[in-house]
């Protein structure tokens, strides 16, 4: 996927903010920079990260919100030749402190007073600060621990732009990008690694899928301590001479007026961010003309969404896809012109240079059609786990990713994820995949929204518990039965439904089946 161009994070920044120069860059509330000040700002941060210390190959963590203090800090991070460390902005103080540890960051971008969050206090909780050499306050005061962040950019004086310059071109395109830690649903987050040269080819790839241009308006609500908000969101809109436009936290109605306020073209997001869009009762009041390209994805996307996605929403183009931390973030992308059963029905097909397997327990290549193990093999893939040679070894085998996703491949070589391995539940000897399930009830016209997780069952040895968000005040248990016995077969149909407010999400919108499970055995016990 190397098409040439500029590879390291210096000769690519140099590049773009040459091209576009007095384009709008970043625009955060009161604040606006331009390529051309965007690039010196980078520039300025690098020599205090020099004079701080910090060394190529060093780790540097940044928790924090989405705001343009992060870019700046994330690509001066970059420029000097070390690796990002994005941390949840959800964590508490021993959950940093296990990233400090496996990372070995010895440095800290943060804020104070985020959603009345004091991160730093945190980390003093759980004797996490005494390990970092720096923390640095992108905002927020300086109170015990912490420089401001306008004090610390003081510093850069005592290193000299030759200085700065020699370093950056002394760090080659191999270099570790970031290390950006898996969700840790199957045990302690493991830090994945990819250099500079994977994630700005992947990303110019991605951006040029989905049809980025410049002068596009892009709203970034989803994290940016996540694939989808940094590579996807800004690094992929500062690639094509889009201007980014950072959002803190998700809510439908302030969302809703920054399209109309920002004339907001781009908003990727998970489908639960377009659904609470769709169902917030000012929709119509504001003007959405502007919105053009939407890309989703992580989780079922039902063919309704998609189609409100175009008629209520105003999207002329949506895109889903599928991708792993471990992947740099993609491994298949639907294409634009695909109908909207493609898109919504699959994840799409790999990226150039990417080859794509679905596999039974052997390893060995299956029909299409039939359901399987994918794996991933291609420049996109990891170097590996940061420090974890065995886990690395258990991942990539014969050159070849194993995902532990479930997915089924068509004749065309679209890819449809079915489950992961971990959420498969087996009903009296037959497999059943929640997503397959859920995606079925999803055309119910009661149901908003849901979830299925397996639980126990004396008989068959487990069964599905479905929880759904509902446009009734209850749901009738018996009357769902017999709809799902009617579109799927018996072992599918969940045995348990439960009505919920709202499903339980991680901060990219992801639905927290773990939660789900410990509800059901809750319930399960009560009865």
């Amino acid at each position: 996927m190397n098409d040439g161009a500029k590879d390291t994070i210096a000769q690519w920044l140099t590049s773009v903010s040459g091209t576009y120069q007095q384009r709008p860059a970043i625009v955060d509330a009161d604040v606006t920079l331009s390529y051309a000040e965007l690039h010196e700002q980078v520039r300025v941060a690098a020599r205090a990260l020099m004079a701080l210390g910090v060394a190529s190959n060093d780790r540097v963590a940044i928790w924090a919100p989405n705001m343009w203090e992060w870019i700046v800090a994330a690509l001066s991070i970059q420029l000097v030749g070390a690796a990002v460390v994005p941390i949840n902005t959800r964590y508490k103080g021993r959950e940093a402190s296990y990233i400090f540890d496996k990372s070995g960051a010895q440095v800290l971008f943060t804020v104070r007073g985020f959603l009345d969050t004091d991160y730093p206090a945190l980390l003093d909780e759980a004797d996490a600060l005494e390990q970092l050499r720096a923390v640095i306050l992108m905002r927020g005061e300086a109170q015990g621990h912490g420089q401001r962040w306008t004090d610390w950019l003081d510093t850069a004086e005592s290193t000299s732009p030759a200085e700065l310059e020699q370093r950056a071109a002394a760090t080659q395109p191999d270099a570790i990008s970031d290390l950006m830690f898996t969700s840790g649903t199957t045990g302690q987050p493991k830090a994945v690694m990819v250099t500079q040269q994977q994630t700005l080819s992947v990303f110019r790839q991605w951006s040029s899928i989905v049809g980025l241009e410049p002068g596009d308006r892009y709203l970034i609500v989803v994290p940016f301590f996540h694939s989808f908000g940094y590579k996807a969101g800004w690094l992929s809109a500062l690639t094509c001479g889009a201007t980014v436009l950072p959002h803190p936290v998700f809510d439908a109605g302030a969302v809703l007026h920054r399209i109309e306020r920002d004339r907001v073209t781009v908003l990727p997001g998970p489908p639960a961010l377009y659904q609470m869009m769709l169902a917030h009762p000012q929709l119509d009041e504001v003007d959405r003309s502007s919105l053009r390209l939407a890309v989703t994805g992580a989780a079922v996307v039902p063919v309704q969404l998609i189609e409100a996605m175009h008629s209520r929403l105003g999207f002329d183009t949506v895109i889903t896809g599928y991708g792993l931390t471990e992947t740099t973030g993609v491994v298949t992308m639907c294409r634009r012109g695909d109908d909207h059963e493609t898109i919504a029905n699959t994840s799409g097909r790999a990226i150039d240079g990417v080859q794509v397997r679905v596999v039974d327990a052997d390893g060995a290549e299956l029909d299409r059609g039939a359901p399987g193990e994918v794996v991933v093999r291609g420049p996109n893939v990891m170097l590996g786990y940061f420090g974890d040679p065995e886990q690395t070894a258990a991942t990539i085998r014969d050159g070849w990713l194993h995902t532990g996703d479930i997915g089924v491949m068509d004749e065309r070589g679209y890819l449809r994820i079915t489950d992961r391995l971990k959420d498969m539940y087996i009903v009296g000897g037959f497999n059943a995949y929640p997503a397959e399930i859920e995606n079925m009830l999803l055309g119910h016209d009661e149901v908003e929204q849901v979830a299925v997780v397996g639980v126990p069952d004396r008989r068959l040895g487990e069964v599905g518990f479905a929880f759904v968000v509902s446009t009734e005040d209850r749901i009738d248990q018996e009357q769902m039965t017999s709809w799902c016995r009617e579109r799927m077969a018996n072992y599918k149909v969940p045995r348990h439904f439960h009505m919920i407010d709202a499903l339980p999400l991680n901060a990219t919108g992801k639905v927290l089946k773990h939660k789900l499970r410990d509800m059901a055995r809750e319930l399960l016990s009560t009865d």
